[in-house]
């Protein structure tokens, strides 16, 4: 299984975008609570983004699309379908998503 981590997100290849996940209107991966800025598709015509339930899937149409953020590098995904989720960390009182 390919992974890519782009700062608190996961992005994993997976085989089938899920039957009940619903088509969103926007790119946005996950927002920056700290800067503001958002982990998001380039270009809106090489991908589609999906939710079901608190999961996402992004599933690249084009030959490619590259994933952006103001303070890390980008990253290039190859056709296909993608899982992706934040980070999570543990500590004594609780499991909390990381902030990036």
């Amino acid at each position: 299984m390919s992974m890519w981590r782009q700062g608190d997100i996961m992005i994993a290849a997976t085989e089938q975008l899920p039957s009940r996940a619903q088509k969103q209107a926007h790119l946005i991966l996950a927002r920056g609570e700290v800067t503001g800025h958002s982990h998001r598709v380039a270009d809106k015509e090489t991908a589609t983004l999906f939710s079901l339930a608190d999961q996402l899937f992004l599933q690249v149409i084009a030959a490619e699309a590259t994933i952006i953020h103001e303070e890390h590098g980008p990253i290039t995904l190859p056709q296909g379908i993608y899982r992706i989720w934040q980070q999570r960390e543990y500590t004594p009182k609780q499991i909390r998503r990381v902030i990036d």
